[in-house]
């Protein structure tokens, strides 16, 4: 039996060896087999193949190839900043704008001279490209890389710092470029992405859904209050660098430009917003068109409608905006709206805060018509507006016209180039030359210098001058205000003693 017992061990364990030492000479398959050419390495596992379906509407890769070859990144140089230069667009301190950091820090502007950083999106194949106001904002040099790493240098076609938009050109043909979606087509919780280059990383994917739409977060602050804000809010990963990029549907849409997050630190703590495509592509229509943007005014105060205005108007409901007041000689009064009317629908569409309303209206020009549906009382109306500019009429304003050359008081008023106010980060005013043989040769006043302001009116184009120096001839005359080519800031009193 002993016999038997060790005879039967020594047999098992024999084919038991023999089976392992078959099962390691023997490759399983054929990618083991290749890797296993190195007898010193020994391979515990094939490679299997990683290859996998996602589920339908999950798969970024078609949106991301398509779009990255069309998102350059913008890169920007800064002569010495002027003194006292201030900023176009005031930031509360938990909110920080995408400056590349250049060397400057998170969310400053270089001074001193430097470098910043940002990203655009190619929307025509012949080269132009749409990035954010603040990414070019007083640069002196503007250089686009494209995805391929071939360099451009890039011409400012024009800018509009009330939705932050700026639209470059490089002298480049048969580019790649994205297409417009509709922004007004997204709904909350639907995929996107973002593509752009944030803290110089080259053409960065991130994803994300829309967390909300029409938002206010009260960045661009103006002195004319015309700044307009109605953000797509995402939680799609952006940092520094991502301003100017492209956010993206699943089709590889263009549905919004990435331009600001909510955040401590000035990096991503979660919120990232965009300006919706539906006001971008107006915007950049105007400055390819007209050079200037062409803003139309419905003319009313709003108020939104919440339970504290409700009780006190004793209204039947909580949605829509109240009218508050309303501009003379404005679209609205002229439509028949009145003090008390709640505006509940543009075209159509529901608004519900102010920042809707005012996306809606900024997509048109003066002279255009839209439908405002109202309630007074109980009752519904829809009438037709025709909208109208910050002058009260329906004229279209066009470059030549806001630029042309004034004499006043024997000097010459002149407008400012376009790369000359984004260098000196001043918007619009009137270059005077001829000091020396007109009524201004004892101000003090130097040829070349720019008015940028007259007391508290702002100065945008050389009409602006004559109008507000004679509206001071009532007063005790006027303070004049303004910068040098080389960026030095002065002041000179006319007419007061």
């Amino acid at each position: 039996m002993m016999l038997g017992l060790l005879g039967s061990a020594i047999l098992g364990g024999g084919v038991a060896v023999g089976g392992y030492k078959l099962l390691e000479a023997a490759p399983t398959n054929a990618p083991q087999a290749a890797m296993a050419a190195d007898p010193s390495v020994r391979y515990t596992s094939a490679m299997r193949s990683s290859s996998y379906a996602a589920p339908e509407g999950l798969n970024f890769v078609a949106a991301a190839a398509a779009v990255t070859p069309a998102v350059v990144h913008v890169m920007t140089e800064y002569a010495a900043a002027p003194q006292d230069a201030h900023r176009r667009m005031q930031m509360d301190p938990f909110l920080r704008q995408f400056f590349g950091d250049g060397g400057e820090g998170q969310g400053q502007e270089p001074q001193g001279g430097g470098q910043g950083s940002g990203s655009g999106v190619i929307i025509a194949a012949n080269g132009y490209i749409v990035t954010n106001n603040h990414v070019i904002d007083k640069a002196s040099k503007i250089t686009v890389v494209m995805d391929d790493k071939r360099k451009y240098d890039a011409e400012l076609v024009g800018a509009d710092p009330n939705t932050d938009l700026a639209v470059l050109k490089v002298k480049a043909d048969n580019l790649p470029f994205v297409k417009y979606g509709n922004s007004d087509d997204v709904k909350v919780g639907q995929w996107v992405l973002a593509v752009g280059n944030p803290f110089n990383l080259n053409s960065t994917v991130t994803a994300g859904i829309i967390s909300a739409k029409g938002r206010n977060i009260n960045i661009l602050r103006r002195e004319d209050n015309m700044g307009i804000e109605s953000f797509i809010q995402t939680d799609a990963v952006v940092n520094p660098g991502n301003s100017g990029g492209a956010l993206v549907n699943l089709n590889g849409d263009l549905v919004g430009i990435n331009s600001a997050i909510a955040s401590h630190t000035g990096s991503y703590e979660g919120y990232s917003f965009a300006i919706p495509s539906a006001l971008v592509s107006k915007v950049v229509d105007d400055l390819l068109k007209y050079k200037v943007v062409q803003r139309a005014l419905l003319g009313v105060q709003m108020r939104e409608v919440d339970a504290t205005l409700a009780s006190e108007k004793k209204l039947t409901g909580l949605n829509g905006l109240y009218v508050a007041g309303l501009t003379p000689n404005s679209a609205a009064a002229a439509a028949g709206l009145k003090e008390g009317d709640i505006i509940t629908q543009i075209n159509g569409l529901a608004v519900n805060t102010s920042s809707q309303l005012q996306e809606q209206v900024a997509r048109f020009r003066p002279g255009d018509q839209i439908k405002v549906t109202y309630l007074r009382g109980a009752t519904p109306t829809t009438v037709l507006a025709t909208l109208r500019n910050a002058t009260g009429t329906t004229a279209v304003v066009r470059e030549a016209a806001a630029a042309a050359a004034l004499k006043y008081e024997g000097a010459t008023f002149a407008a400012v180039p376009a790369p000359q106010q984004n260098k000196l980060g001043i918007a619009g005013g009137a270059a005077v030359t001829g000091i020396k043989g007109s009524n201004f040769r004892e101000t003090g006043m130097a040829d070349g210098f720019i008015i940028t302001r007259i007391d508290k009116n702002i100065v945008r184009k050389p009409a602006d001058v004559q109008t507000y120096l004679d509206q001071a001839r009532d007063n005790a005359g006027a303070l004049v205000e303004g910068v040098y080519p080389d960026g030095r800031k002065a002041f000179y009193p006319i007419g007061q003693e």
